[in-house]
């Protein structure tokens, strides 16, 4: 067997495990107390998303893409996706997993929009280049074999002026800190590719854009995922203590690191 055949078997192997992975474990499911697949289950886990990223309808306008092609890579069970194609988006979604893939389409006749799903690969896409007006990656990068390909590939088939919405977590954050501290595993450390950003990392990858602008995001709020004395510590001082903080203090401590770039 050749080195390039090893390698490309390699790489094979190490997609089916990501996608074997996510088939595994859908992204917020231990908060679930409906059915799977019902209008109720999408509902909470949407209820749940957005009190825990309290910031992503401030910096991400779901409602201001009418009439826009926009893809979303690595579209989970279609939260996100769901509030785009509510806002007037023609939305498009992809994921390496195809129970995500199903539980989408589940989301969106539940919700009575539409939108067009399939089970593809965020570095290497088999879209024609210029395809979309945005496209947006929350949450994804850290999860892939290579951020840097699916960066570029985001480029290749966004149209000029175009515009990339990425999220990576922040290797500088609070959270980081507190799951060391606390000896507390974050979620899904546990993927076959897990990784944290610094911003420099991030510009880094998005330097085939011409404009791009980082924030920093997602500061403490309470957890309701985890129980016990630790949560109880969390919720009750250090969230209420870390928010009295200034963010000219703690601004750069931010968990999530959002990119807008622009083609």
């Amino acid at each position: 067997m050749t080195a390039g055949v090893m390698e490309e078997r390699q790489s094979m192997d190490g997609y089916q495990a990501i996608a074997a992975y996510w088939n595994e474990h859908i992204h917020d499911l231990s908060i679930a107390t409906k059915p799977i697949g019902t209008k109720g289950f999408f509902d909470e886990l949407d209820a749940y998303r957005f009190d825990k990223l309290r910031y992503l309808p401030r910096v991400v306008d779901f409602s201001g893409y009418g009439g826009k092609k926009l893809l979303e890579v690595g579209c989970g069970i279609g939260i996100d996706l769901v509030r785009f194609a509510s806002g007037g988006a023609e939305v498009t979604g992809i994921d390496l997993a195809s129970r995500s893939i199903e539980l989408s389409r589940q989301n969106f006749e539940q919700h009575d929009v539409s939108g067009a799903f399939e089970v593809m690969n965020g570095e290497a896409m088999s879209f024609e280049d210029a395809s979309f007006d945005v496209v947006y990656a929350h949450g994804v990068l850290q999860y892939t074999m290579n951020p840097e390909a699916m960066a570029a590939e985001v480029f290749r088939v966004l149209k000029p002026g175009g515009t990339a919405i990425f999220m990576g977590y922040n290797r500088r954050s609070w959270l980081r800190l507190m799951s060391v501290l606390l000896r507390t595993p974050l979620e899904h450390m546990d993927a076959p590719w897990y990784r944290m950003f610094t911003s420099g990392e991030m510009r880094g990858m998005t330097r085939l854009f011409s404009e791009v602008r980082l924030t920093y995001e997602r500061f403490p709020v309470p957890t309701k995922l985890h129980k016990g004395w630790k949560a109880t510590l969390y919720n009750g001082v250090f969230v209420r203590g870390f928010n009295l903080l200034p963010r000219f203090l703690t601004g750069w401590t931010g968990w999530h690191l959002m990119v807008f770039a622009r083609r």
